[in-house]
């Protein structure tokens, strides 16, 4: 099977109904933990505000949540200060600065060179898998460095992003580690984009267009250049 043929494979198979139901072992996994009566702490990798809002309501009254801001894969740099900024303001307001937020250096160049081989893929296919556990791996490793019972990520709270796989790569990364556990999830199920669309409507957040790399980035320019195109043409 071919590159493209494997591609078209896959698209064709996230619309099967056979699928891990995440949400539900996420549910399961907090049932648990509250029945010990304890509150263990949870490193969160947030990518933007967007998807960390309701992941942070979520998760709250069951752990002890702290922030890890890594996203060297946001291009241009302005995108990504705009998007940590609309995070620091958030938990500023809503949190009153009691979730720690942990921000990771930015080195977009470099971050980029790992991604290149696969540059020409389409949104949502390997170069966006080897990004998200690129920036998993990193959270985990300080994660299990650092104590955190558990570690994940608001990834899955994206309709563009696959939770299944998403799900795959912690379940894969948490054999490389030897304290901190991956705590599955799919922040999307039970009406979370509903929940999360209230809370950024109430504190009128940021949301961007594209995904972040430089890749969605030219594709998301190009598609309003089409669309500025077609504009005027309709005039």
């Amino acid at each position: 099977m071919n590159d493209r043929e494997e591609y078209i494979a896959y698209i064709r198979g996230r619309k099967s109904s056979d699928k891990v139901n995440y949400h539900l072992q996420a549910v399961k996994e907090m049932t648990r933990l509250r029945q010990e009566n304890r509150k263990p702490s949870i490193l969160l990798h947030a990518c933007c505000v967007v998807c960390a809002c309701w992941p942070m309501d979520f998760l709250s009254d069951v752990f002890d949540v702290t922030l890890i801001y890594n996203n060297s894969n946001i291009y241009p740099s302005g995108e990504y200060d705009l998007r940590l900024s609309e995070l620091k303001r958030y938990l500023k307001e809503r949190w009153n600065d009691q979730i720690r937020l942990i921000v990771m250096p930015y080195d977009n160049v470099t971050y980029n060179l790992s991604l290149q081989e696969r540059k020409d893929d389409p949104e949502g296919w390997k170069r966006c898998f080897a990004c998200y556990e690129k920036r998993m791996d990193e959270c985990f490793r300080y994660a299990d460095e650092n104590g955190y019972d558990y570690f994940t990520t608001v990834m899955t709270f994206s309709r563009q992003k696959d939770s299944q796989i998403l799900n795959q790569i912690g379940l894969r990364l948490q054999e490389k580690y030897t304290h901190t556990r991956y705590f599955c999830s799919d922040f999307k199920k039970a009406d979370g984009q509903k929940k999360a669309n209230a809370i950024c409507d109430a504190y009128d957040l940021y949301r961007q267009d594209y995904c972040g790399c430089i890749y969605s980035y030219a594709a998301r320019q190009k598609q309003k250049q089409t669309e500025a195109d077609n504009g005027k043409e309709t005039v």
